[in-house]
């Protein structure tokens, strides 16, 4: 299914987001005073009108197309290798450095007192 988030298509989303700006519409025509306050039943109205039209009038077929077969190539074999290789080679260096700096630190002994 190509054009699909989530399993669903873009038309979903389109009715989301009418809703979602008619309904931000209809609460900021609310606090309006006067005649504007009742503009808030041509918002919904107009909302209800463009969904009826979108869910009746659908522009893709029910039965989706047979998808090709397609063949997946990964171009970028070679360079991923090399990076696995420059990782380890790093990773492989800083254990080492670990080891010489942190576990093989030399422990001095501590001068005796004489009196």
């Amino acid at each position: 299914m190509a054009g699909t988030v989530l399993g669903v298509g873009t038309g979903v989303f389109v009715l989301a987001l009418l809703w979602v700006l008619a309904l931000l519409l209809c609460a900021l025509l609310s606090r309006a005073s006067g005649a504007a306050r009742y503009s808030v039943i041509f918002v919904f109205l107009g909302a209800l009108l463009i969904t009826a039209v979108l869910l009746l009038l659908p522009r893709a077929s029910e039965i989706p197309a047979p998808e090709a077969e397609m063949k997946i190539v990964d171009a970028f074999f070679i360079g991923r290798y090399v990076l696995l290789a420059f990782l380890s080679a790093v990773f492989l260096g800083g254990l080492f450095l670990v080891l010489t700096h942190h576990i093989l630190e030399p422990i001095y002994a501590k001068p005796l007192r004489s009196y």
